[in-house]
Parts: structure tokens; sequence; C-alpha cells
């Protein structure tokens, strides 16, 4: 229902709080109360709290000690109610309208529309062939589609990153599980390599939990000669606990 209305451009309904009738899909209430700035650290995106918003290169103890291989790493909101809820929709229940809206967060997020316009390429995170015939689309494209809308769409290449395990899944793993299921779950287009060389490129997801998989696929970047590796995601964990998700 509500990706008909968005593509008409006709009063909808809040997506969260369902107020009607609402200009846009999230309301200003809902704006103001769920989508907060904070800081959040710039190697692995988790809240810094007590930081200063201006610290825009902090970092997190953590990633202090033993950097992760991502030069940047974004998030829009933590992954709570009501996001953990929506993105169900967009994700299990076919409701990629949804996308319009969550991308529109992730721009407003303080850095990304930068990293956005200084990046080569954006580069959504890859879904296998069975679990994108099984969904029918890849969410984290449609995100990645929503954020080059701004700048260039042509930016935004799905055939650089291709997922070639289809791993199972991933909820209530272990962080060290986590890492070992995806390990060789990514591999570059061997035919498009040469396009990747020296480039500044820009990871896009919906989640990320224990950042396993962008992990993977930065270091698979970077074997390819990629320059630059960040990350944009929608929404974040605030610790690694185990979350409502399959992979991808």
């Amino acid at each position: 229902m509500l990706h008909h209305l968005l593509r008409f451009g006709l009063p909808s309904i809040c997506a969260v709080c369902h107020s009607w009738p609402c200009a846009q899909p999230l309301c200003t209430a809902c704006q103001q109360r769920f989508v907060p700035v904070q800081p959040r650290c710039a190697g692995c995106a988790l809240p810094l709290p007590g930081a200063a918003l201006a610290g825009s290169a902090l970092r997190c103890g953590a990633c202090l000690t033993q950097p992760p291989p991502l030069d940047a790493c974004f998030a829009a909101v933590d992954y709570a109610y009501p996001w953990s809820g929506l993105l169900a929709r967009f994700k299990f229940q076919s409701e990629p309208g949804l996308a319009a809206l969550l991308g529109s967060l992730m721009l407003r997020s303080p850095g990304v529309a930068q990293a956005v316009g200084g990046a080569d390429w954006l580069l959504p995170m890859s879904l296998s062939p069975q679990r994108l015939a099984q969904r029918g689309y890849n969410q984290a494209l449609l995100l990645a589609q929503q954020l080059a809308r701004q700048g260039a769409p042509q930016r935004c290449r799905a055939d650089l990153l291709l997922r070639v395990q289809d791993t199972p899944p991933q909820t209530q793993q272990s962080r060290a599980a986590r890492i070992a299921n995806v390990r060789h779950a990514f591999a570059v287009q061997p035919l498009l390599a040469s396009q990747l060389a020296g480039r500044s490129v820009l990871l896009v997801d919906d989640v990320m939990t224990s950042g396993a998989s962008l992990y993977s696929a930065a270091a698979v970047l970077r074997q390819a000669g990629v320059a630059r590796v960040g990350a944009v995601v929608l929404a974040r964990t605030n610790s690694f606990a185990p979350a409502p998700e399959t992979p991808g």
C-alpha cells in the first residue's frame, strides 16, 4: 500500500505512527523522535556516548586497537524500534517501496552525502542467486539506487561485487562464527576487476550487526586494488547481539 502511494506522490500515512494525512512517508514528529543525530565511530558506526557531534573522525577503542578494513563507516539509525520492524517489512514482506524512505534517512545521516559524492562506485552488498530468487529483489541494491539518485545513477554497480557462496543463516551465531561463515562468500567479477583498481567505493547494506559481511567484502575489494573502501548502512546494532535477520 505504502509504495503505491509513494509512487503516485499522494498523501500517505506515516510509516511509523500511521498519522494521516502525511506529506512525507515519515511524519515530522517521528523524524524528531526516532532519527536522533548522534556521534558514531568512524570505523564501525557504533554510537559514541558523550562524544561531540563535531568529532566526525572519532573511533571507538576497539577500532583504535584493531582497525577494521573500512576507511569510513556510516549508519543512519540504531537497529531498534521502529526500524527493525520496517526493515523486516522491506526485506521479508515484499515492500520494496520502502526503499525511498529508508534511502532518504541514510542520505540525511551526517557524512553520508559527502561519502556518496566522493565515491567512484556505490556497491550494494550482493545476494547469492538462491536468495535473490527467493526474495525477488536485493534490498541493498534498492537502497544503493536511492543513494545514487542524488548524483550519477550509473555509479551504482551491482555487477562488480559477487556473492559466490550461499552461506547459512547467521542468526544466533557468535562473532567468530559469523566471520568464518562469510570468509569466502564474496568475489570480484574477474572480467571487470580493472574498473576497481585505484578507485574509491562505498558498500551499501541495510543492517550491520558484527560487520563480518562488510569486512569480508572490503577485504576482497582491497585485494582487487581498490584504494578506498567505505560503507553505509541504514541500521546498526548497538552491540554484538543476535539480530532477527538472515544473511543478505
